[in-house]
C-alpha cells in the first residue's frame, strides 16, 4: 500500500505515526503510552478517516459471508469442564456465548484490513508504544487479521486473550449495547489470580471500566492479562470490529481447542505448532 493509499484510509495528520521524529509523532506516543501503562488500554480516536469507513464495511459485508457463527458455552479460558474443581471456581463457569467471526483467509491481498495489518510504519509504531522488545506478525492463517461480526443478541462473553496485545478497529456499531468491559491486569504471567476473577464473573469486582468505541478508532488492549468482555447487542445493525494480532514468538498459533471453537475448523499448522507459547496460561 502507498503512502498515498495510507493517507486516503488514516488520519495521518492527528497520528503521524510514519513520522518518528516529528513533535506530533511524540505528543500522540507519549499520550497513549501513558493509557497503556495506566489501565492496559488506549484508543485512537478516528484514527481511521469518517470518509473511508464505508470502504471497510463493504469489505465487511462482503466477507461475512465467511462468518462462523456459533453458539455455545465456555469459561474465560476456552477450555474444558474440570469437574476437580469446586463449581464456583472460574475455571468452572460457563456462559452462553454468540457472535461470529470472519476468519483471516477471507482477507486477502486487496483487503484495506490485511494492507493496514501489513503496513510497516503502523507494525512499528505498535512495538514502540506498547514496548515489545518481540514483537512478530501472528503467524495464524486464520486468525492474524480477522473481523468480529455480532448481531442482536450476540456480544462476547468474559474471557482472556490468547495475544499479550490485540489491536482491534471499531468499524461498525449495533444499535444499542456492545459496550467494551474490562479489569485490568487482573492477572499475571506467574498468577491466574483466581479470587479476582471469581469477583468479575460474580459482579462484586470494583475493577472493571467500560468503554463505548466509535466507528473509526484503533484500540490497543493488553488482553492476555486483563479479562474482558463485550455486552449483549441489540438492533438489526451488525457489529464489526476488525482485529489486528500480533505476538511475541514467531509462528505462534492459536491452540487447536480454541481455533476450532472461534472458526469451526483447523489447518494442519495448528497441529504442528500446538505448545509453540511464550507462557503456561491457560488459554
Amino acid at each position: 500500500m502507498s503512502f498515498e493509499q495510507v493517507s486516503s484510509l488514516v488520519d495521518l495528520d492527528r497520528y503521524p505515526i510514519h513520522q518518528t521524529g516529528s513533535a506530533a509523532y511524540h505528543t500522540a506516543f507519549e499520550q497513549i503510552q501513558n493509557d497503556l501503562n495506566q489501565d492496559g488500554c488506549a484508543v485512537l480516536e478516528n484514527f481511521i478517516r469518517e470518509d473511508a469507513l464505508p470502504l471497510i464495511v463493504d469489505e465487511a459485508d462482503k466477507a461475512s459471508v465467511g462468518a462462523y457463527r456459533s453458539f455455545n458455552r465456555t469459561n474465560a479460558y476456552f477450555s474444558q469442564d474440570d469437574p476437580s474443581l469446586p463449581a464456583s471456581h472460574p475455571k468452572r463457569r460457563f456462559y452462553d456465548r454468540s457472535n461470529a467471526f470472519i476468519p483471516a483467509d477471507y482477507f486477502g491481498e486487496e483487503s484495506l484490513l490485511r494492507t493496514l495489518y501489513e503496513w510497516a510504519p503502523l507494525s512499528a509504531f505498535l512495538q514502540s508504544v506498547l514496548e515489545e522488545e518481540n514483537f512478530y506478525p501472528y503467524g495464524d492463517p486464520l486468525a492474524d487479521v480477522i473481523i468480529n461480526q455480532a448481531e442482536e443478541g450476540g456480544g462476547f462473553p468474559w474471557h482472556f486473550d490468547t495475544n499479550n496485545f490485540t489491536v482491534t478497529l471499531a468499524l461498525q456499531n449495533a444499535d444499542e449495547g456492545g459496550e467494551f468491559e474490562y479489569a485490568p491486569a487482573i492477572r499475571t504471567a506467574a498468577d491466574e489470580n483466581f479470587d479476582e476473577v471469581a469477583g468479575v464473573l460474580d459482579g462484586t469486582s470494583d475493577k472493571i471500566k467500560r468503554l463505548v468505541l466509535g466507528p473509526g478508532d484503533l484500540q490497543l488492549f493488553k488482553g492476555r492479562y486483563s479479562l474482558h468482555r463485550v455486552a449483549p447487542l441489540k438492533g438489526q445493525t451488525k457489529r464489526y470490529v476488525g482485529i489486528f494480532s500480533y505476538v511475541e514468538k514467531p509462528g505462534m498459533c492459536g491452540s487447536v481447542e480454541r481455533t476450532k471453537q472461534l472458526y469451526g475448523r483447523v489447518l494442519p499448522i495448528h497441529y504442528e505448532r500446538e505448545g509453540l507459547r511464550a507462557d503456561n496460561l491457560l488459554d
